[in-house]
């Protein structure tokens, strides 16, 4: 189905919507749908939006615009951006009696990815027809998919006020991430937060990309960034390394599929404890060539550098960094490294991270082993052990 989108900032004009804290709703809803517009035009997908400047629109000259700009169809979805309020905290996604509630979770879950807080999606019915909808942009506008979209409470006892102020453009894409996903696109963007100190090279040697596909990413016309700024990082499939780097949105479970894996296997090869993940990651995916690789893991602790890791296994510098994914020299104490080893034996082995109450002599009973054995695997000199530190078994 050939998809198009209409925004609609909510309010505007004469109708200033819900205020406070410094948040005017027709300002924000405006502010969030013109990023999002931006977004979809990225993206190449067809989209319009009903006001892109401070103007009123009542309800009939709205729904007005959403069916006369690409017709009464199913394939026209209908994105009205609004600012709750009342005192709760988080997003909330409402959608049209008409459709099924799939926009509206894969929405509220780009949103929690992103860092909002999220409410709840659902359906508002008219108490004089419960047939109907409540909401006019759902009522009258025919067969399109019409949302609205809540960002958060702009009267929030919780961290909403923040967020609406600082993080409204991430948020603007995480919307238009959910509904790319919805109608078929890819999408494998990232967002980075300026820091102090930070600068356009800086940034893009931090995420493997260039100084030039930020620019154009970012429609930047120039190399200035404002600290709190949210440059949106282009990010690559699978590069020829096998790596793959983790977008908002992402899951072990969805990375084993799309590169027809399994979860154990990415664990596996990562030395990952959990499913947990953060945007920006740098994974190992599965393949043949790299099913066989023969390392060691190590965990880094205070004193280490890569000179001494390197000599202490007997390999080089260059050797750690590669097989690490590594861009610098730089380590932190409790980070875990893979170790090339240069012999080909068969030695099995499984990783565990060891727990509060944990000592090497549980550890052993545990896994039916010895501690002299965990001691010389791990090239332990001592028995002490720290929460958190990966053990080969």
């Amino acid at each position: 189905m050939n998809y198009k989108i209409i925004i609609d900032p909510g309010h505007g004009g004469s109708d200033a919507g819900a205020s406070g804290n410094g948040i005017i709703e027709k300002d924000l809803t405006l502010a969030i749908s013109k990023y999002m517009y931006d977004a979809f035009k990225k993206m190449n997908i067809p989209v319009s939006i009903t006001r892109d400047s401070d103007i009123t629109l009542n309800p009939t000259e709205r729904v007005n615009k959403i069916l006369n700009t690409y017709g009464n169809n199913p394939n026209v979805i209908v994105i009205s951006n609004h600012i709750n309020a009342g005192g709760g905290d988080g997003a909330e996604v409402i959608y049209a009696l008409r459709n099924t509630d799939k926009l509206a979770n894969l929405i509220l879950n780009s949103l929690e990815a992103a860092g909002q807080n999220v409410r709840k999606a659902y359906q508002k019915r008219l108490p004089s027809n419960t047939d109907k909808d409540y909401y006019f942009i759902h009522r009258e506008t025919g067969k399109t998919e019409p949302i609205i979209v809540e960002y958060g409470f702009l009267d929030s006892k919780a961290d909403d006020v923040n967020q609406l102020k600082n993080n409204y453009q991430k948020y603007a894409q995480a919307v238009a991430d959910a509904v790319a996903e919805y109608i078929g696109i890819q999408v494998n963007d990232m967002y980075y937060t300026v820091q102090k100190g930070d600068s356009l090279y800086s940034i893009a040697k931090k995420f493997n990309t260039t100084v030039d596909a930020l620019k154009d990413a970012n429609n930047l016309t120039n190399n200035n960034l404002a600290i709190g700024q949210i440059l949106i990082i282009p990010s690559k499939e699978v590069e020829n390394n096998g790596n793959y780097i983790v977008v908002a949105g992402d899951t072990l479970y969805k990375i084993a599929n799309k590169f027809n894996t399994t979860v154990d296997a990415i664990k596996a090869l990562n030395n990952l404890s959990n499913n947990t993940l953060s945007i920006g990651q740098s994974l190992k995916i599965p393949t043949q060539e790299n099913a066989n690789d023969n390392y060691q893991t190590y965990t880094v602790v205070k004193g280490d550098n890569l000179y001494s890791i390197a000599k202490k296994f007997n390999t080089t510098q260059d050797a750690i960094m590669k097989l690490n994914n590594l861009s610098s020299n730089l380590l932190s104490i409790g980070q875990t490294l893979k170790i090339p080893t240069n012999d080909n034996s068969s030695t099995n082995y499984q990783t565990y991270i060891v727990q509060k109450g944990d000592s090497l002599w549980s550890i052993a009973k545990k896994f039916s082993t010895t501690v002299d054995n965990i001691k010389k695997l791990n090239n332990l000199s001592s028995n002490l052990l720290s929460i958190g530190q990966t053990l080969k078994i």
